[in-house]
């Protein structure tokens, strides 16, 4: 269920909220194949199914950085900011990658809004704690905490 804020001062209310999860996403093989076309990252652990069935994983996986990129979309999920006029990825303090998604899986994403400051120029910095699950698995795909900007 998405948490819909109005201005920076509702968003101020929200500051040590948990924000709950999104809907699970599935991660296709074509996902993780445009992901590698548009890095340039072809790794066979990503893109060779057939290869990567009998490698460490035991299947083709995401790449950890597109399991990272999915953060921002999924978090629009849990939270919509309006009344505001600017919007920034301002970046990350910490990032881990304790699970490896297998092509065809299931994440969502947990969060919870850390913290929310003033900063200078009207504006506030939000914090957020984020771990990206995988459905059925023991340990999450990506645990981190990501910094953005909202102004008015």
């Amino acid at each position: 269920m998405t948490v819909t804020v109005n201005g920076l001062a509702e968003l101020r209310k929200l500051a040590g909220s948990d924000l709950g999860t999104t809907a699970w996403t599935e991660i296709t093989q074509d996902r993780i194949d445009a992901f590698a076309d548009a890095t340039g990252d072809h790794q066979w652990i990503h893109t060779d199914p057939e290869r990567a069935a009998a490698g460490p994983f035991g299947a083709a996986i995401a790449h950890g950085h597109l399991t990272l990129s999915l953060f921002l979309p999924l978090f629009t999920g849990l939270l919509a900011v309006e009344g505001v006029t600017t919007k920034v990825n301002y970046g990350l303090n910490r990032v881990r990658f304790p699970a490896p998604v297998p092509a065809g899986a299931r994440i969502r994403l947990a969060a919870r809004l850390a913290e929310v400051a003033d900063v200078p120029g009207g504006g506030v910095q939000l914090t957020v704690d984020g771990t990206i699950e995988i459905e059925g698995g023991a340990k999450p795909a990506c645990v981190l905490q990501s910094i953005s900007r909202f102004y008015a």
